[in-house]
């Protein structure tokens, strides 16, 4: 196996519990959804829906991930000033 960050044993751990979060994603997805997702700071799992009844799976080592949302921290404050009270 390949980790980064973690060893091999928490890196079987990380991903049989993403692979869980993923299908449960992937179970209860909203009318029109095609995907279950789950991630973690180095790895991502998506199941996509496919032709078939089983779903397609891919598993990325995450050197930046779309799906990450990443907040500001507390102490970062938006600018605003703009037109009408927007921010700049």
């Amino acid at each position: 196996m390949v980790a980064l960050g973690k060893s091999n044993a928490e890196f079987k751990t990380t991903l049989d519990s993403l692979m869980k979060k993923a299908l449960q994603a992937y179970e209860s997805r909203g009318e029109g959804m095609r995907h279950g997702i789950a991630l973690d700071k180095e790895i991502t799992v998506i199941l996509s829906q496919g032709d078939g009844a089983r779903p397609l799976c891919g598993i990325y080592f995450n050197l930046h991930s779309p799906y990450r949302r990443e907040s500001l921290p507390k102490t970062v404050k938006p600018i605003s000033g703009g037109k009408h009270g927007e921010p700049r």
